[in-house]
């Protein structure tokens, strides 16, 4: 899965892949930026 990375400005492979669950219940992906380390985050389903 993907998700944008704002220090690198552009779309990363996730590492570290975590399904969460946002504070109004919706499903969301949380990892890291495999290149420079940063969290990166996707709103939906893995």
């Amino acid at each position: 899965m993907q998700a944008y990375c704002m220090k690198c400005r552009g779309k990363t492979e996730i590492k570290n892949p975590k399904a969460i669950t946002m504070k109004n219940g919706k499903p969301a992906t949380q990892g890291v930026c495999p290149m420079c380390g940063t969290k990166v985050f996707r709103i939906g389903k893995a």
